[in-house]
């Protein structure tokens, strides 16, 4: 597959194995919000909005700080499954994961 497909809002963009991939915090949302990785990807969320954000999820055992602008916080992926997380901050604030093989 020679790049990456144009996809639908509420379609899950994907990443090929044991790179790494961005989700831009702006807006008070996830961009993308839903991601399709492989096992060993790294997911690193940038804080881009003006004001802190967090990254949580229970199931993936990951939780940032409070990320100002421009702040960045990582978490490689190492089991399948899916993994919901959200802002601590602002719960309305969603985004989904789903790792692969």
């Amino acid at each position: 597959m020679a790049g990456f497909p144009v996809l639908a809002d509420d379609a899950p963009a994907a990443a090929p194995s044991g790179t790494n991939t961005k989700v831009k915090i702006d807006n008070f949302t996830f961009n993308p919000a839903q991601l399709t990785v492989k096992v060993g990807t790294t997911v690193t969320w940038q804080n881009v909005d003006d004001i802190p954000h967090t990254v949580v999820s229970i199931a993936a055992k990951m939780r940032s700080k409070a990320l100002d602008t421009n702040d960045s916080f990582s978490f490689t992926f190492k089991d399948t499954g899916e993994f919901s997380y959200f802002c601590s901050l602002h719960p309305h604030m969603v985004g989904n994961i789903v790792v692969t093989r």
